[in-house]
Formats: C-alpha cells, structure tokens, sequence
C-alpha cells in the first residue's frame, strides 16, 4: 500500500543555502516526532510536506499525489505552525469556524463545536483570540487544523506556552488521533513530550536523515558505544565478579552499594545475566538500562 507521505531523497535550498539534503522516509499511521538542533531543516520539512513548498529535487507525495500545488492535497492535511497564524479580533469559535468554511466543511458550525471540544477550549471560545495566552493559542490553532478532520496532521512544536495540564491533554488527544488512524508528524524540543507521545522518531541533522524508527531500536543498533545497566542483586560483590568472565562485559563497577555495569551488546547481556546470576547462586533483584533514553539517542546522533 501507498504510505500516506513519501520523500524520496528530497532536498530544499535557497541560493546557495541546503536546507534539507536528500531525505527520504514514509510516514504511516500513528504519531511520529521531529528531532534535530536548530536550524537543522525540521519547519523547511514540515512545510515541504504541507506543499508550501516545492522540493528543489526529488518527491513529495500525500496519498500517491505530489504535496506541492494541488488544493485536493491540503484538503487532507491538517496543520499547526510554529509562528502566530491567527487574527487577533476574532474569537477562538470565529477562528476555527473560518477554516472550517475554507476547507468547504459541510456542517461547518458543528465542525466548529466538535473541534473546539477536543482542544479544551469550549469555555473560552467566545473570547477574542487576541487575548488569549500563548498555550490556549497554540490549543486554536490545533482546533483548526482538526476542524476538517484530515487524515494527516502536521505539527510544528505544538505544545509550546501550553500550561502542564494543556500539555497532558494535547499529547493525550494526539495519541489517541494516531491509535485511531490518523498520520502524526510533530516537531518538538523537548524530549520528554516526544518521548510520551511518539512511536516513531526521525532526527534531522544539518539537513539530513540522522536516524529513524523506534528510538529503543535505534540505541541498540549504535554498536560502537556501550550500553550501561545498573543492577540490584542478593549479592551484588559476587555478581560482580562473575560477570567480569562475561565476554559482552566490558566493565563493572561497584559504587556506593550500586554496581554498573557495561555491556558491548544490548541483548547478549540481556540474555546473559540471569544464567551468570543462577550459577553463581545469587538471586537478580532489578535489572534497569540507564542510557536507553530519547535523551541518549538524540545527544548521540546530533553529536556524531
């Protein structure tokens, strides 16, 4: 089946500026998260996908049709940009209810009401938008994109300004949208919200495909950097010891009553472990990687 966005090997430049370098990968159902530095290509990407703009070479395509100037396209996509799009002197129900008419909402005013739900925003619709906090903004802003009900939203840091409760029911509504079907790509700079709402990561550095897929998978394909765990054990000394004749160890440490250990390979030693502990007759309490965060895998790759 056709994926619902495909880039093959995309690139974007301005004069002699490349802002996206040869990308390729498909977005699918569910929610994926956009990672990279600053200036790395994230909203040149996000753009290129909403067909804002055309690809200087390569392919953009939205359910098999090129992105980039076909309004049936847009009709399917849903988007939140990171810069203020909205009118000041209409209030937030005014806003979302003049996307809906644009994208020719059949029951715009219904469409309206449904959306505005979703967001949290129903108490303060009737409210010029103008003054409104940053967060409920962002929360509009997502209410508009979702007025049409697209099958494909497109999130450029989402959950900026947003109070912690804000935050908690935006992620929980994007994942609830992504369980249900929809095809989720949103940027963001912190790492937590990525983490609790994404499947899937792609991060972009200086332009390019850094990395992509689950952010779990891609920690243990990264060979040439050892993978930590600390552990807890009956007999944390003897462990120890018995681990160090463990050819996927290559270092143990025991530190203020907690041992460390650092393993070459992810699932040997995963593997490992508990035989080492039987034979030595040591019972295995906890076992917890330390180093499988999003945190890890991003400062890895942005660094590399």
């Amino acid at each position: 089946m056709t994926a619902p966005v495909e880039l093959a090997a995309v690139s974007r430049w301005y004069g002699n500026v490349v802002a996206v370098n040869e990308i390729s990968f498909e977005l699918r159902a569910g929610v994926t998260g956009l990672l990279g530095p600053n200036g790395a290509g994230k909203s040149t990407l996000l753009h290129l996908i909403a067909g804002f703009l055309a690809p200087s070479a390569g392919t953009v395509t939205v359910d098999g049709h090129p992105a980039f100037g076909d309004p049936e396209v847009y009709r399917r996509i849903g988007l939140v940009p990171e810069r203020e799009a909205v009118y000041p002197f209409l209030t937030g129900r005014e806003f979302v209810e003049a996307n809906a008419r644009l994208q020719g909402v059949a029951d715009p005013v219904g469409a309206t009401a449904r959306a505005i739900e979703q967001v949290d925003l129903s108490d303060v619709q009737d409210r010029r938008v103008g003054t409104y906090s940053k967060g409920m903004r962002q929360r509009a802003k997502v209410a508009a994109a979702l007025v049409h009900d697209p099958s494909i939203l497109l999130l450029d840091e989402p959950f900026n300004g947003m109070d912690p409760r804000q935050r908690l029911h935006t992620m929980e509504l994007l994942r609830s949208l992504g369980e249900n079907g929809r095809t989720i790509l949103f940027s963001s700079h912190i790492l937590e919200e990525v983490e609790r709402v994404a499947g899937r990561i792609l991060v972009i550095v200086a332009g390019r495909l850094a990395a992509s897929g689950d952010f779990r998978s891609i920690r243990r394909l990264m060979t040439d950097r050892p993978h930590t765990f600390t552990l807890r054990s009956s007999n944390d000394r003897g462990l120890a010891s018995a681990l160090l004749d463990e050819p996927a160890v290559s270092g143990v440490t025991l530190d203020d009553g907690v041992l460390v250990v650092r393993a070459a390979d992810f699932g040997t030693f995963s593997r490992a472990v508990s035989g080492r502990a039987r034979r030595a007759g040591i019972s295995l309490y906890e076992l917890l990687p330390t180093d499988e965060s999003l945190e890890s895998v991003f400062s890895y790759l942005v660094r590399g």
